[in-house]
């Protein structure tokens, strides 16, 4: 089904006003975007960070659906169990059907870190519901520590660029890839820039028989270093680089989603963030051309893998 941004803004908001998130924060803007491309009645989960942190201040609640929050690591065990639930009242007749959709939202060091062996389980078992990573590649709710997520060389309070060392020198952990080797139904990657894209992909998620996973570039300006006005622009520049692609993998098939018609060089990327603001030193530049070097290649072979 088309999107459309007339019927859309129609549609109540089932993330409120007033939150806490960081003034250009893309965390809400991908909430938004993916609750309002899901026409189902929603039941959201949320790990332990920053979306859970900024909408659910005692006594406050930003939430207007059905909402639930453990621990760190597992969000995806709990609302697996809501899903269990649910099936098991209809079953019995104790509850109306519905045609709930279930939706997980972890961040980068919920999904790629603490978190993963419970999503690996909930995937395996099957259950249906969608997985969110608000990927903003750090621990940015407790201070901007690198992740697994967290790229080659970008300098955060666990990995801090000096005269020696050039940030994190690891390079992130190919995610997408690593939930698309479970099998399941439906995984991608998407970018808020792409809002048309990072629905659409939402939308086959929730329709979905079973298991979804969208991993979902989310700027943090506090902890990438630039300007509250820019995450939507630094974030363009993630997929215009080819450093973040745009892709789904539906019952096992690849496909890439969009392919620049000029790919940027990534020093288009880097330097739009004081993260990376040490690599443009004479000392460390070998480190950007590491990073173009290693971006080529899984853009080639990403576009191999999709036939395109």
């Amino acid at each position: 089904m088309a999107i459309n941004l007339k019927e859309l803004s129609a549609k109540p908001e089932r993330l409120a006003s007033g939150h806490r998130f960081c003034a250009g924060c893309a965390e809400p803007i991908i909430i938004r975007q993916m609750l309002h491309a899901i026409d189902e009645p929603v039941v959201v989960g949320a790990a332990t960070g920053c979306a859970e942190i900024a909408t659910s201040m005692y006594p406050n609640t930003a939430w207007n659906v059905p909402w639930v929050h453990n621990a760190f690591e597992n969000v995806a065990s709990t609302i697996s169990g809501v899903e269990s639930m649910y099936r098991s009242l209809v079953r019995q007749g104790k509850m109306q059907e519905r045609n709930l959709r279930f939706v997980a939202i972890g961040g980068d060091g919920a999904t790629y870190d603490i978190g993963l062996q419970w999503i690996s389980g909930a995937f395996e078992r099957g259950h249906r519901f969608i997985y969110v990573c608000l990927n903003n590649e750090a621990y940015m709710n407790t201070g901007i520590q690198r992740s697994s997520a967290t790229p080659r060389g970008a300098s955060t309070t666990t990995s801090p660029a000096g005269s020696v060392i050039p940030g994190k020198v690891q390079w992130r952990k190919p995610m997408t890839e690593i939930m698309a080797a479970h099998d399941i139904p439906y995984v991608a990657q998407a970018a808020p820039s792409n809002w048309r894209d990072l629905m659409e992909k939402t939308r086959k998620a929730a329709a979905a028989n079973g298991p979804s996973f969208i991993n979902v570039l989310s700027d943090c300006n506090r902890g990438w270093r630039h300007s509250t006005e820019t995450s939507i622009e630094v974030t363009k520049l993630g997929v215009e680089t080819c450093y973040w692609p745009l892709y789904e993998v539906e019952n096992g098939v690849w496909k890439l989603n969009y392919k620049p018609r000029e790919k940027k060089p990534i020093v288009e990327f880097l330097k739009a963030q004081g993260r990376f603001s040490h690599l443009f030193q004479p000392e460390f530049k070998h480190v950007i051309d590491e990073i173009q070097a290693k971006i080529d290649e899984e853009w080639d072979k990403l576009v191999a893998r999709c036939g395109a």
